[in-house]
């Protein structure tokens, strides 16, 4: 957890109207939880067909219009520029009620799958760390979604998997989730398409990183990008970005082709440097983030 302190203040899901702050967590081990993580590295959150279906009717466009107008964390900065170019259809809005009772979001990112139905985001963005108990709830992912319009509908999430080392220690917050079709039947990335995705890739290079921040006078409304060199910090990556809540999970695209909306996912956006952010951090992705991501493309 020192590491998470050091260097990457807070996460990035809002939270009612502040971020998601990192908290110290006891240096006792719960009794067991060594073996359960060594049985199985994956965690996974299952919503029943009724939940799912209560949490399309809940996520109406007025209250989806309206979580956004409850948050301001301040000026967008320089460094993330508003995106204007090809619609991102793979990228959207994670719209869920987390473990507060608060309405929020993340950003997430369709993703090539064998049940092409796979979105991948941040595990802070499910569930919160180090503590099993607290996950969310009413969660539907909204590809495209831009002022108050799903073109292409949502999504709802039928279940969660995640590094049980970030249910236990708060650590690897990466997720990858599996969706329902949409309400004519048709699978997520028959849809929208997918990105693609890879793991265990050396560190470097462009990234363009995507997020639905919560900083003025988008709130969350329209899709912020970064842009900036790949480099490791505190075992982890980072690209000099200002982003800030609700941007939580957003891809970060290697390759990243401006005319297609393509590239190749590499990580997530995970955390912030500070509460007046410089630089957006995401996980190295390796052999846990790869079994987590073949458990929602399995589910």
């Amino acid at each position: 957890m020192s590491r998470r302190l050091r260097g990457r203040a807070a996460g990035l899901a809002v939270a009612g109207t502040a971020l998601v702050i990192a908290a110290p967590i006891p240096a006792t081990a719960v009794v067991g939880q060594a073996s359960a993580a060594s049985a199985d590295p994956v965690s996974v959150l299952k919503y029943t067909a009724q939940e799912r279906q209560e949490a399309l009717a809940y996520w109406t466009p007025a209250r989806m219009k309206a979580v956004g107008k409850s948050v301001d964390l301040g000026p967008t900065g320089p460094k993330a520029k508003p995106w204007r170019g090809t619609t991102l259809k793979t990228v959207g809005r994670l719209f869920f009620v987390n473990a507060n009772g608060a309405d929020t979001w993340c950003t997430a990112t369709a993703v090539k799958s064998d049940n092409r139905s796979a979105v991948m985001t941040a595990a802070h963005c499910v569930r919160r760390g180090s503590s099993p108990g607290n996950t969310n709830i009413s969660m539907v992912f909204v590809p495209a979604y831009s002022k108050g319009k799903a073109p292409y509908g949502a999504f709802a999430v039928r279940s969660a998997a995640s590094p049980r080392t970030w249910e236990t220690d708060s650590t690897n917050d990466m997720s990858a989730l599996t969706v329902d079709s949409d309400k004519n039947g048709k699978k997520l990335t028959d849809v929208v398409g997918g990105q693609a995705v890879a793991f265990n890739r050396p560190v470097g290079g462009t990234i363009s990183s995507f997020g639905y921040s919560a900083t003025r006078p988008q709130l969350g409304e329209e899709l912020l990008r970064c842009v900036g060199t790949a480099k490791k910090e505190n075992g982890t990556q980072a690209i000099p970005c200002d982003m800030s809540g609700g941007s939580s999970g957003g891809p970060w695209l290697a390759d990243f082709n401006t005319t297609t909306g393509k590239g190749t996912l590499v990580s997530v956006n995970s955390s912030l440097d500070s509460l007046t952010p410089t630089k957006m951090y995401g996980e190295v992705w390796g052999a846990t983030a790869k079994k987590v991501y073949d458990r929602a493309q399995r589910g």
